[in-house]
This record gives C-alpha cells, structure tokens and sequence, in this order.
C-alpha cells in the first residue's frame, strides 16, 4: 500500500477504534477491557492475511468496507 492510503486507512481505524471504545463485549482474558484499535488490526489480518500496511492498493476500497462492517457489527 502506497504512503498517502496507509495513512487515510490508519486514519480510518483510529476513528473507528475512538467509536468502539467501551463497546465491545466483556473478555475473561482482558480484565482492564479490550483494545479496540487491536480488535480491528486483528479482524483486518485474519480477514486478509496481513498487515493493513500489506494489503494492495487496489484492495483499498474493499479495506475499508470492512471496516465499516467490523464497527456496524460490534455497535
């Protein structure tokens, strides 16, 4: 992924992890909450395989979808 996407999709992320905090479910293994913006990294890296930073440019648009839908499906 070129420079000037990375940072419109890191920028997405930390928005979306600002809207998720305090929202997702409670976790036995995370007794002080969970980490919303890890919770989207990793949902990302298992959906693709990788790193959002990895992920093709022309998957761009597709990133991002996804992201919509990790946040509509926890809210």
């Amino acid at each position: 992924m070129n420079e000037t996407n990375r940072k419109i999709i890191w920028k997405l992320i930390t928005q979306t992890g600002d809207r998720l905090k305090n929202k997702l479910p409670e976790s036995r293994y995370h007794p002080k909450g969970r980490n919303p913006y890890a919770h989207i990294l990793s949902l990302i890296k298992s959906k693709f395989g990788c790193s959002y930073k990895d992920i093709k440019d022309e998957k761009i648009k597709i990133l991002k979808k996804f992201i919509k839908y990790v946040e509509d499906r926890t809210l």
